[in-house]
Order: structure tokens, then sequence, then C-alpha cells
């Protein structure tokens, strides 16, 4: 349970070595860098302490703090082990060819939103499937930082090919370069998938139907239902 401390709110978590701590902090610096909101925090082998507060506002806690918090708790599940981690050793299995499915989604657009991805081999084995609550957002930015997400883990996995498959239209025209990004606050994150996607050899997009796409919106669903119940 996180804790109001004069330092801010606070939380540990304890995980099994420093190598589950690590990517513990990976996803957490990611949902952090989606919500441009920072945390405070050490490190000491298995175990990660938290601080959040806001610097705008004197270091208080405010909403921004306790949104992060609730991503924060949703990618642990009850024990503390890391949610969705992979039976796979990414030190020893490399994944050269992938299919990544992603979702992101909006509950009043703009409102509580996550972003879900799963990533296969091309065997359809599910290698990871998360979802990442990112707080108030639209649901345009939910489907860039889903995709933004995925690729970086099919990055971990080593993966030259990538095959994407996403239900909205917009964001893989805009991605094939057939739409305009015109929408200004979506520029940063369109430029950063595309500096992603020149570090794969080969990157494919294609639009599916939203029943072809239940995976990643299961993960969408399940990030939101638990940030909004931890509230």
């Amino acid at each position: 349970m996180w804790q109001e401390t004069k330092h801010g709110l606070y939380k540990r978590f304890v995980f099994k070595d420093f190598k589950q701590a690590f990517e513990f902090m990976t996803r957490v610096a990611a949902a952090a860098e989606a919500l441009n909101h920072h945390p405070r925090w050490q490190n000491e082998w298995n175990e990660v302490d938290i601080w959040l507060s806001t610097h705008d506002s004197g270091m208080q806690i405010t909403d921004k703090d306790q949104q992060l918090a609730n991503t924060i708790d949703t990618l642990v599940d009850n024990d503390g082990k890391l949610e969705t981690e992979s039976e796979v050793d990414k030190n020893t299995t490399k994944t050269t060819e992938v299919k990544l499915f992603t979702d992101g989604g909006s509950r009043g657009n703009p409102g509580p939103s996550a972003s879900g991805f799963v990533l296969l081999n091309m065997e359809d084995k599910v290698l990871v499937e998360r979802g990442v609550y990112l707080g108030v957002t639209t649901n345009n930015q939910a489907e860039y930082q889903a995709l933004k997400l995925g690729l970086e883990e099919a990055l971990s996995y080593g993966a030259h090919t990538v095959h994407i498959f996403m239900d909205s239209m917009l964001v893989v025209n805009q991605m094939k370069g057939v739409f305009k990004v015109k929408n200004r606050d979506l520029w940063p994150i369109h430029d950063a998938i595309k500096a992603l996607t020149d570090r794969f050899e080969r990157v494919s997009f294609q639009h599916v139907p939203r029943e072809f796409n239940k995976l990643a919106d299961i993960e969408v669903n399940k990030a939101l239902d638990a940030a909004l119940k931890a509230r």
C-alpha cells in the first residue's frame, strides 16, 4: 500500500532478484514517460523504493502522483510478482521475426486511458502480453503509446522483422505515410516510433477489424479496470 510521507507518496517493491527488479523499473520508466511525470526512486538488488510528488506544486502529493501510483500497481500482481512475466529468457532466446498486436483505449476520449500489446512468434505463441495505464489522455495517444511500447519489447527480443496489426486505421495509415499527422500533440511520439522502426530490418503495418485484435484489447481493459478499481 502507498503511504503518504514527508517525501511524497511512498511504496517499496520487492522482487526475487535484480533482473526482475530492473525489468520492473524499465516498465515504470515507460509508464512515467507516457504520463510525463517522473518518480524519485532507488534500487538495491531486488528492492525498489519509489517516492512520488509533484515539483510544480511544491513537491506536494497531487492527482498526478495518484495516477502514476495506480499505473505502477498494475505492473505487479497481488503477490508482488511482475505481471505478464515471460517464460522466455530473453538473454538466451532470440526471436528474429514476430507479430505485434497493439491497441489503445480511452474511456471518455479524453479520459482514463490505457495501452495494450501482445507479442507473438510466427507460430502464434504469446511471448509477452501487457497493458499499461496512462492516466487521462485521448484514444489516439493511447494507440500510439501501445505501438511504441510493443516495438520496444520486440527490440528486446532481438527481432529483425515485425508484422504489426492494429484496428486503428488512422494510425496505420499515418505510419505508412498515407495520412499526415495533423495533431501536433502526436508529432513527438510519431517521430519516436519512426525512429524505432528504423532499427528493424523490416516493419509492416496491417489494419485488422476489432474482432481480430481481441488479445490486445483485453490487455487495455485489464489495465484500465485495475487502475480505476485501485482509486
